[in-house]
């Protein structure tokens, strides 16, 4: 796909990745709807930031659980660009429970990390999916996490979540192809992040053993991806 030009929902916009993200397209010509839930003041700076870059982008409030908040947020991309060339499923939601604390893995805790982080997914793609195929391409990026393809992670509840959004991502590639792509991105230890500095070097230096890239990363480099 030719990325000058076109359109990318990026949700999550304010956090690390997230921004990192979103000015990566904006560095290549590609209009941006950076949308985020709280962070008001912040989103709408990131997003004048990113359009001094040359492409138009803007940012758009919405709780992306909420299904009357994701339609209302794909109206006013499409009010505001007419099309959506791409969609990236960044936002996510993430509590520490130790996977040994099976008390502390609420289930009101467990519903929240499912709902954010793998129904929240689909309800976006569900809300782009015609949009894309009667324009006749798409692109689908989600966010997974190497703690979705093994028991790794801040908690049971995410590493499971995690692990669903890579197996959403292979049977929406299935749904939606060929021509709307459907992709993964499953990052794992991010230098530079406050959850990698809590970990014990050693820790780092065995899941970067294990990841694909034998390498650390940052958000820069996950974003380019």
């Amino acid at each position: 796909m030719e990325l000058k030009g076109a359109v990318a929902i990026v949700t999550g916009c304010t956090g690390g990745l997230g921004q990192r993200i979103c000015r990566a397209f904006a560095d290549s010509g590609v209009q941006v709807a950076g949308i985020y839930q709280h962070s008001k003041e912040q989103a709408e700076a990131f997003a004048k930031e990113w359009s001094a870059l040359g492409p138009r982008c803007i940012a758009i409030q919405a709780d992306v659980t909420v299904p009357e908040d994701v339609q209302r947020m794909v109206d006013q991309v499409m009010a505001a660009f007419g099309r959506v060339d791409i969609l990236v499923n960044n936002a996510a939601f993430n509590q520490t429970v130790p996977f040994k604390d099976l008390d502390g893995l609420t289930l009101e805790l467990w519903n929240k990390i499912l709902l954010a982080n793998l129904t929240s997914p689909l309800m976006c793609v569900k809300a782009v999916a015609g949009i894309m195929r009667t324009q006749g391409r798409g692109r689908i990026v989600n966010i997974g996490s190497i703690a979705g393809l093994a028991p790794l992670g801040s908690s049971i509840a995410y590493a499971v979540s995690k692990a669903g959004i890579i197996h959403l991502t292979r049977c929406l590639a299935l749904a939606l192809g060929p021509d709307v792509a459907v992709n993964a991105v499953a990052p794992g230890t991010m230098m530079g992040t406050r959850m990698t500095s809590r970990l014990a070097p050693e820790l780092v230096e065995r899941t970067t053993k294990s990841a694909a890239l034998q390498k650390p990363v940052d958000r820069d480099d996950v974003a380019q991806q």
